[in-house]
């Protein structure tokens, strides 16, 4: 006899865009991310866009980090080597645990969209007081591949044989 199907859990999940450029009104990345996360179910907890700053990252995503009400963060813009593309540094002392394989995946899985490209990109994820950080491109596109390949089936309570939903829960199931 099968095991019943997990009940979907909707998370509650906020998104920073960083740039020098655009204003939120011209935010097609992190709209995107916005819209394609609620239609998946779960809760935007809150929308904000900075410019690339050290300082000015660590204090939105540490506030949301601080928060029990807020699950994940993802993040777009900041992840490139021009000189104020400063996401990965800004987050990553966040971390209490790094999760490399969200990088590595991006990369493997973005490589059949835009070549050895590819190498020029800076994603980086890892988990600070039981939230999860992702941190993709700026493009539209890297978004787009960031949520249907990786973080959509990653956030769905469902997904077998795990997920990192019970992580941003606290929870331990049992592993049967």
């Amino acid at each position: 006899m099968s095991k019943p199907a997990a009940p979907f859990t909707p998370l509650n999940i906020a998104v920073l865009t960083v740039s020098d450029s655009r204003t939120l009104s011209e935010d097609t990345s992190g709209q995107y991310l916005a819209d394609s996360l609620t239609e998946a179910g779960h809760h935007l907890a809150d929308r904000q866009l900075i410019t690339d700053d050290i300082y000015q990252i660590r204090a939105v995503i540490s506030g949301w980090i601080a928060s029990p009400d807020v699950h994940a963060v993802i993040t777009t813009g900041g992840t490139g080597f021009f000189i104020r593309d400063s996401m990965p540094e800004a987050v990553s002392v966040l971390f209490d645990k790094s999760i490399d394989g969200f990088g590595e995946m991006f990369r493997l899985i973005s490589k059949d969209e835009i070549g050895m490209s590819t190498v020029q990109s800076r994603a980086v994820a890892g988990m600070a007081n039981g939230t999860g950080i992702f941190c993709l491109p700026g493009s539209s596109g890297a978004c787009r591949t960031g949520w249907e390949n990786i973080l959509k089936e990653q956030f769905d309570s469902r997904t077998r044989p795990c997920n990192f939903v019970p992580h941003f829960l606290a929870q331990n199931p049992s592993h049967d």
